[in-house]
């Protein structure tokens, strides 16, 4: 029943776009053509009018006008020829130019295949057309011969077969704007926003039907997905929560005693390592695209995020910027870069933050070490990979690099290996972290803009401990 309801108003609406189309062109094309038109008209007149001319002047030798007039069905008038009403214009409307022109170009037609240029006097209203003057050897006598005006009803077949074939085009032209190609434009959007948008919404189903089956498949795939999503964080909460209570036991077992320092050591380490690599893969399974934007100072937002590294080379560099981000998985972002240089590169770490294009913001974080070779940098942003010319210590499963990656598209930038071209530092190796502000929500907005927001540098105890002092240089 719904089906063949949507076939019949889509009927009707084809049917719609047609007869406007056709009314649309047919009106352009008699205001395009019409002149053209109302000039072959005059012209195909020409010869039939001078023929009957000339048979009525033969005829009047003859006979009286009134006879004439009854043998030959020629409409003729006798004296002064009526004279033009000012009122009576085209349709109404006054001064009838239009006729006048095509009188001057009848009397033109005339003058070409007659031996003499017979006046003629056109006479405007509901009987529109001309009078022409007859050769009478008496009175005065008139022919006349009525000129259809150019945008009159019926139209010229012409203009018809012409206005339904443009008409056709046009309404097909529409009915592909309106009921395929704006839908398609529609659903091009929503799927560049699946994987970006953390819940999108479903289509409403519209246009042609293949184009609506196709939006019905698409509103499945999101309800497929959004299951998929809520099983797997359920799975997700499930598996911390079994994970971190035997770790949890496994800490006081160690605490209670029963084995040697180096011993105890080594268990604490190895758990520290463990509750590091579950805290990573949790956090890369579970996304983060729910985490609403806040609006804060990056300079203090970041020189925050520095102070947990107290007792290690991490130096500074903020300009100052403000921008609406994901607090927390940035800022475990920056933290897993942080981490990666302090654990593989060489001291000292310079955390730099500058702006990026017009509205954004980059981040960089400096090494003195080697870094990654140029044709392992691709390799090494893919999640779980671990080189082994840099990778290799203890608590790292490779998606340090991965978990980064992910928060810059999402504020929508990218993560970037290598120094910056020129480079902005005379050697060592460059990580660089580029993002936009991303549209806050309403209940964020209504939180105010946070210029304090504490954030954890890594997940799991820091693998680095002690070191130098650390050295600071605000901008």
């Amino acid at each position: 029943m719904v089906g063949s309801f949507r076939s019949a108003a889509l009927l009707l609406r084809l049917g719609g776009f047609a007869l406007g189309g056709w009314g649309i062109s047919l009106v352009l094309l008699q205001a395009l053509l019409g002149t053209r038109i109302g000039q072959a008209q005059v012209a195909q007149m020409g010869p039939q009018v001078a023929l009957n001319l000339r048979l009525a002047e033969l005829a009047l030798e003859r006979f009286p006008p009134a006879a004439v007039s009854v043998l030959s069905g020629l409409q003729l008038g006798v004296g002064e020829p009526p004279a033009p009403d000012p009122a009576n214009g085209f349709l109404g409307l006054g001064h009838d130019g239009r006729l006048e022109v095509q009188a001057k170009q009848l009397r033109y037609e005339l003058c070409r295949r007659l031996p003499r240029c017979p006046q003629v006097v056109p006479t405007p209203g509901e009987a529109r057309g001309v009078w022409i003057e007859l050769a009478s050897p008496l009175e005065p006598v008139w022919l006349y011969a009525g000129i259809r005006p150019q945008l009159g009803w019926p139209p010229d077949p012409l203009l018809v077969s012409l206005s339904l074939v443009s008409g056709s085009v046009v309404a097909a032209a529409l009915f592909l704007l309106l009921e395929v190609q704006r839908p398609l434009q529609q659903l091009e959007k929503a799927l560049g926003g699946v994987g970006r948008v953390s819940e999108p919404n479903p289509l409403p189903q519209r246009g042609a039907p293949e184009v609506r089956r196709l939006t019905r498949h698409f509103n499945a795939m999101l309800e497929r997905l959004s299951i998929s999503e809520q099983e797997r964080a359920t799975m997700l909460a499930g598996i911390a929560h079994d994970i971190k209570t035997p770790l949890t036991r496994l800490r006081l077992r160690l605490s209670l005693g029963g084995l040697g320092a180096e011993a105890r050591e080594k268990a604490e380490a190895d758990l520290d390592d463990l509750e590091r690599i579950t805290g990573q893969f949790l956090l890369f399974a579970g996304g983060g695209g729910t985490e609403l934007a806040v609006e804060v100072p990056l300079q203090d937002f970041l020189a925050e995020l520095a102070a947990r590294y107290d007792g290690q080379p991490v130096e500074l560099e903020l300009t100052p910027l403000t921008a609406s981000i994901q607090p927390i998985a940035l800022g475990r972002a920056v933290a897993n870069l942080i981490d990666n240089a302090l654990s593989y590169g060489q001291p000292p770490v310079l955390l730099r933050l500058l702006p990026w294009q017009d509205d954004g913001f980059e981040l960089q974080i400096w090494d003195r070490g080697e870094g990654i070779a140029e044709g392992q940098r691709s390799e090494a942003l893919m999640p779980f990979q671990r080189l082994d010319s840099a990778r290799g210590g203890h608590g790292h499963c490779g998606l340090g690099l991965a978990i980064a990656q992910r928060v810059a598209r999402a504020h929508g930038g990218d993560l970037r290996l290598g120094s910056p071209q020129p480079a902005t530092q005379s050697s060592g190796f460059c990580v660089s972290l580029t993002g936009h502000s991303i549209e806050m929500r309403p209940e964020a907005r209504q939180q105010g803009v946070s210029k304090s927001v504490s954030i954890e540098p890594s997940i799991g105890p820091n693998p680095t401990k002690g070191g130098t002092t650390k050295s600071s240089r605000v901008e």
